[in-house]
C-alpha cells in the first residue's frame, strides 16, 4: 500500500518530487512495477521540473510501444492508471513525506539483512562481516537552516564563542603561540615534510599532549607502521629512553639557550651564567653552530649553564641550542614499559583508540564506519589523527590527482561532520630534499589539498643535516584560514627522536 501512495505522490505532486529527490534511491522500492513507474516520473521531472500528472498515460503508451513486460503492462493499465484522479483527490500529501522516509529506513534494514544472509548462504563469512562493519543507516531529516530572526540564535552564539576558538591541544611557548589557534574543533590540519622527517613522531606528540589535556583521541595507522611498532614508540615516548643499546647510556640532549648567553653579550642580572663559550655573532650561532662545537664546549666549559630567563628572549629571535649530557641508563625493558603504560593510560583512564591497518586497506569511508561503531559503544573522539593520508585507499579508481583530491575532501568532511579536529601528515615532493625551507610549490600529487585544510605546516631541516644532528626542527606555516602568516617565518623546535621526543621546547 505504501509504495502505491509513493507512486501517486511522484505522479501527481511536484512539491513531493522536489522534497524527496535528495533521499531517493530506487532500490528502496520492492515492487518492480513501482520501480519502473518511478523511473518514468524522475525522467520527466529532470526534463520538465514538474510532476507528470496526466502525462503519465502518454509516457506509458510510448514505453508500451518500445516494449514492456506483459504482466507489468497489465498491472499499470488496470490497477494504477484508472484510479489515479480519484486517489490524488483523496490523498493528502502532507504526511506522505514522513511515511516515505520511514518506509525507506525500513527498506534499508531489510535490504541489509538480505545482503548479509545471501553471503552467509554462500559461505562468504568475511564478506558478510565487511557488510556489517560498513553498514550505516541513512536517516532522513528536513533541512531547517539557520533562522537569524529566531531568538534561539543568541543561544547558539554562546556555543560559537565558547568552542570555535578553543584549542583542543595546547603547546607551550613559541610553538603554542604559532599554532594553538589552528588546533580547534572542526579544524583540518596537515603537516607537510619529506620522508623520514619525523612526521609520525609529531602525530604521536599531538596524541600524548591531547590525552594529558583530557581529550579523547582516535589514531589511525594506514600502513606506515605496524601496531607493535607504534606501541613501542609510545613506550619510548613515555619512558624517554630507547629500546636500543646505541641510544642509551650517555647521550647529548638539546635544551633551550640564548645566543647572548653563549657569546657572552648579555648583561642582565637574571642571567643564569656569567660567561660564554664562543665569539660567534648571534645569527651565526643560530645558523651555523654544529654538534661538534657544542659537544666540545660542553666538555671545555663544565660550569656553563644554559639560560632563557628574560622576557626579551620570549619575543625576539634570540633562541639557541645547548647540548646537555644525560645518562639514559639501560635500554627500555618490558617491565618498565608496562609500568609506564599502566601509569599513564590505565590508571588515569585516558581514552585513546588506535586502529592499525595494512597498507592500501584503510579508506576514509572505513574510518567513518569504525568511528560509528565506536560511537555506538560510547566513544566519540575530540581529535582524529591519521598516519598518513597519502597511503589511504582511494574510494574511486580514477586519475591519481583526482583520487588524492577526493581523499582530502573526504577528510575535511569528516572534521565537519564529527565536529572534531582532524590532523594528518603528507609527503612533500622530490624537490623538498634539496630545500632548507618548504614552500607551497612542494606539494605532492595535487595542490588542491591546500584548499581543503584549515591549516598546513611544513617540517624543515637544512639539507646538509646540521639541524638534524643537533636536534632542531623548523616549522613554517604554508597556509591557514583566518590568519596572517609569512611562509618564510619559522618556529624552532628542539627534539630528540631517539628518546621518542619530537618536542622538548621551542623558540623564535
Amino acid at each position: 500500500m505504501i509504495e502505491r501512495k509513493i507512486l501517486i505522490g511522484l505522479i501527481t505532486n511536484t512539491d513531493f518530487l522536489k522534497q524527496i529527490q535528495d533521499d531517493w534511491k530506487q532500490e528502496y522500492l520492492e515492487s518492480s512495477t513501482a520501480k519502473l513507474i518511478s523511473s518514468w516520473c524522475w525522467e520527466y521531472f529532470k526534463k520538465y521540473k514538474k510532476a507528470p500528472m496526466r502525462d503519465i498515460e502518454l509516457i506509458y503508451i510510448k514505453k508500451l510501444k518500445k516494449g514492456i513486460d506483459e504482466e507489468l503492462a497489465d498491472e499499470i493499465e488496470n490497477d494504477i492508471l484508472p484510479g489515479l484522479s480519484q486517489e490524488y483527490e483523496e490523498n493528502a500529501i502532507t504526511n506522505l513525506l514522513d511515511e516515505t522516509r520511514q518506509y525507506f529506513i525500513e527498506r534499508q534494514i531489510i535490504l541489509h539483512k538480505e545482503n548479509i544472509e545471501s553471503r552467509l548462504l554462500k559461505g562468504k563469512v568475511e564478506e558478510a562481516e565487511e557488510i556489517v562493519e560498513k553498514f550505516k543507516l541513512k536517516k532522513f531529516t528536513e533541512e531547517e537552516g539557520l533562522d537569524l530572526s529566531n531568538p534561539k540564535t543568541l543561544e547558539k552564539l554562546d556555543l560559537v564563542f565558547n568552542t570555535s576558538n578553543q584549542s583542543l591541544i595546547e603547546f607551550p611557548g613559541a610553538l603554542g603561540e604559532f599554532w594553538n589557534e589552528q588546533l580547534i574543533r572542526g579544524g583540518f590540519v596537515a603537516l607537510l615534510a619529506p620522508e623520514k622527517r619525523g612526521k609520525t613522531n609529531m602525530l604521536l606528540e599531538f596524541m600524548m599532549r591531547a590525552v594529558k589535556q583530557n581529550r579523547k583521541v582516535a589514531f589511525f595507522q594506514a600502513g606506515d607502521m605496524t601496531e607493535n611498532q607504534f606501541l613501542m614508540r609510545i613506550c619510548i615516548y613515555l619512558s624517554q629512553k630507547s629500546n636500543r643499546e646505541k641510544y642509551c647510556g650517555e647521550q647529548y640532549i638539546p635544551v633551550l639557550d640564548c645566543v647572548r648567553n653563549q657569546n657572552d653579550t648579555c648583561e642582565k642580572k637574571i642571567r643564569a651564567c656569567n660567561f660564554g663559550f664562543t665569539t660567534m655573532a648571534d645569527e651565526d650561532i643560530r645558523k651555523e653552530i654544529t654538534k661538534e662545537t657544542l659537544i666540545e664546549a660542553f666538555n671545555d666549559y663544565p660550569k656553563y649553564r644554559n639560560c632563557y630567563n628574560c622576557v626579551e628572549w620570549l619575543k625576539k629571535p634570540l633562541g639557541a641550542v645547548w647540548l646537555k649530557k644525560v645518562n639514559i641508563g639501560k635500554p627500555l625493558s618490558l617491565l618498565e614499559a608496562k609500568e609506564r603504560v599502566n601509569g599513564f593510560f590505565v590508571e588515569n583512564n585516558r581514552q585513546v583508540k588506535i586502529s592499525t591497518h595494512a597498507n592500501g586497506t584503510l579508506s576514509v569511508s572505513k574510518i567513518d564506519t569504525i568511528l560509528e561503531n565506536w560511537k555506538r559503544k560510547g566513544f566519540e573522539p575530540d581529535i582524529i589523527l591519521i598516519d598518513y593520508v597519502d597511503i589511504l585507499e582511494a574510494e574511486r579508481k580514477m586519475d591519481v590527482r583526482h583520487q588524492e583530491n577526493d581523499k582530502w575532501k573526504a577528510l575535511r568532511r569528516l572534521s565537519q561532520e564529527k565536529d572534531c579536529l582532524v590532523i594528518t601528515v603528507t609527503q612533500a615532493d622530490a624537490d623538498s630534499y634539496e630545500k632548507d625551507i618548504l614552500s607551497l610549490k612542494n606539494f605532492s600529487e595535487d595542490k588542491r589539498k591546500y584548499g581543503h585544510v584549515t591549516a598546513m605546516f611544513g617540517l624543515n631541516q637544512d639539507k646538509k643535516g646540521r639541524e638534524k644532528q643537533i636536534g632542531v626542527m623548523r616549522i613554517n606555516q604554508l597556509t591557514a584560514r583566518e590568519d596572517d602568516f609569512v611562509v618564510s617565518n619559522t618556529i624552532k623546535v628542539l627534539q630528540k627522536l631517539q628518546i621518542g621526543r619530537p618536542f622538548l621546547g621551542s623558540y623564535y
